[in-house]
């Protein structure tokens, strides 16, 4: 055996194993609840713990009992639970709080003054490492060396500004979709996917941003929940604009009833007439925009 597969042996033997149970954790002022290792505490729901992870120490309360722990092919624990939360954890995360929110109409009054194109959204206070991040958004990059002098002058901790997505921002902030349910970004999802406007055409809706856009502003992620079905379902139906033989005579498609099976047809004597989709047959390609037409009429130079 060699040096090197000697030293990988010991390497892996060096590794941590993963924690045999993890239970779910809702951290104070947060939707969602995340995986943590509850290490040898017998925890009940409800109780209230102090837990340490990304965000360092935080109060957070028992939102599941423990789970075996699928850590191959499962999410990993976000963070370990130190010990359940006293009396003085309570009045630390009030004040925790309130220096957050006095941090944070301080940076906005900063921000005015500066006149920096950007947005704060939120502001998390990490007490055991004496440092505060301020989250925000932007269209690009901002110089905002001054606005940390003064920051770090008046609020005296360390100071991160830290530029994140306005996807992120909205599951961190959480709020409720034009559907009237909480935000999926902040409940169930665990991470984002990409969504496109084919997603939309492919299911016959409208291309209306206030109609297809999240409180993001980017298109809303349950557009993709139902994609497969409707890609499998769309297969031989007549596109837009396409000529069709009816029962009624020959006619061109102007909506599919994706859902209903249905086709609505233009008939070449001006009759608009919904046709069961079987009743339908493609006899001809949609119609090229013809050189001239009221499109290529706006875009025509003046003489």
């Amino acid at each position: 055996m060699n040096q090197a597969t000697i030293e990988a042996k010991e390497n892996k033997q060096d590794k941590p194993k993963p924690p045999r149970f993890v239970i779910g954790i809702r951290l104070r002022g947060q939707e969602k609840s995340d995986l943590y290792d509850p290490q040898d505490l017998n925890l009940k729901v409800g109780a209230w713990v102090i837990t340490r992870g990304k965000q360092g120490e935080r109060l957070g309360i028992v939102a599941s009992n423990k789970i075996l722990n699928l850590y191959k092919n499962g999410p990993k624990p976000q963070g370990v639970v130190l010990r359940p939360a006293l009396t003085e954890d309570f009045a630390a995360a009030e004040k925790k709080e309130a220096f957050e929110n006095r941090a944070k109409q301080f940076c906005h009054q900063q921000i005015d003054h500066l006149g920096l194109p950007m947005n704060l959204s939120r502001v998390i206070f990490l007490g055991n490492l004496n440092k505060t991040i301020f989250f925000f958004t932007a269209d690009g990059r901002v110089d905002f060396r001054e606005l940390v002098r003064i920051l770090a002058y008046n609020l005296k901790t360390r100071i991160e500004l830290r530029q994140v997505g306005v996807r992120d921002e909205a599951k961190a902030i959480t709020g409720y979709g034009v559907c009237g349910e909480q935000l999926c970004c902040s409940t169930f999802l665990d991470e984002f996917t990409p969504v496109t406007i084919r997603m939309a055409k492919d299911q016959g809706l409208a291309l209306n941003p206030s109609k297809i856009s999240g409180v993001c502003g980017r298109l809303m992620c349950c557009l993709q929940y139902e994609h497969d079905i409707y890609k499998k379902m769309i297969k031989g139906v007549p596109k837009h604009g396409s000529r069709v033989e009816t029962p009624d005579g020959p006619g061109r498609v102007v909506k599919v009833g994706i859902l209903e099976s249905t086709v609505s047809v233009l008939l070449d004597d001006e009759n608009l007439i919904n046709f069961p989709l079987h009743e339908v047959k493609v006899i001809g390609k949609p119609e090229a925009r013809r050189p001239g037409g009221p499109e290529n009429k706006r875009n025509a130079p003046s003489t």
